[in-house]
């Protein structure tokens, strides 16, 4: 404890007239300070929410900061129980993402090749949204989970388990309905991407095609982590 306050409660003891002052003041000083809290009630709405859900589609807004970037692009997101996704771009265009099952690829016209990872191997910051369409428990796949009010909707804190190496936080708002309406990854690097929801369709209709990309003839197949 610091002289200056040691000196403040020593004149408060030797005055008798804000003596009562001072088991609150110790009180204030012993605290411990309050550590963040998540709402059970709030994330198993969440979680309720989209385990009733056997698809998603949404028009979506990417917002990257980091390694001297800052970009903006959009699509639409379609998601499919178990476990498929296709981020498919419209700026720029033609730019995919498909998440097959059993391969992730990643394509941007122009390349000379195609990234594609194990679908069990991806470390893709694109992957906590994967999740949502699985079986949710939040609680479970979030490390340091916490919940907060924003505004007339909610923040929930974590960190995706086993990605605490690379990413230091992510973000979720969501609506008092459980609804995502933004999620925010902040990296271990200082490297930050926001995406933004809009548009949001609920067990809308999809095709097994929507999930199956094919490589451009001619073009090398490079097995390698598929970058943002």
């Amino acid at each position: 404890m610091q002289l200056s306050v040691l000196a403040v409660i020593l004149n408060i003891v030797k005055n008798p007239r804000i003596s009562f002052a001072v088991p609150l003041l110790l009180s204030l000083l012993c605290a411990p300070l309050a550590l963040p809290q998540s709402d059970p009630t709030l994330i198993h709405r969440v979680d309720a929410h989209y385990n009733h859900l056997r698809t998603l589609r949404a028009h979506y807004s990417e917002h990257y900061t980091g390694m001297g970037l800052d970009r903006t692009e959009s699509g639409t997101l379609t998601l499919k129980k178990p476990g498929l996704m296709r981020w498919s771009y419209d700026s720029p265009p033609g730019k995919i993402f498909v998440l097959d099952g059993k391969f992730a690829w990643f394509y941007t016209p122009g390349d000379a090749q195609v990234s594609r990872t194990p679908a069990k191997q991806l470390d893709d910051l694109r992957s906590p949204l994967r999740l949502l369409l699985g079986h949710t428990q939040l609680a479970k796949e979030l490390d340091q989970i916490t919940t907060t009010p924003a505004g007339a909707s909610f923040k929930i804190t974590g960190i995706p388990k086993g990605m605490a190496q690379r990413v230091h936080q992510l973000t979720l708002i969501v609506t008092p309905a459980g609804v995502i309406q933004n999620m925010k990854i902040e990296e271990t690097d200082g490297a930050t991407t926001d995406f933004t929801f809009s548009n949001i369709e609920e067990n809308a209709p999809v095709v097994p095609s929507d999930f199956v990309f094919i490589p451009p003839p001619g073009l090398s197949i490079v097995n390698a982590q598929s970058p943002i």
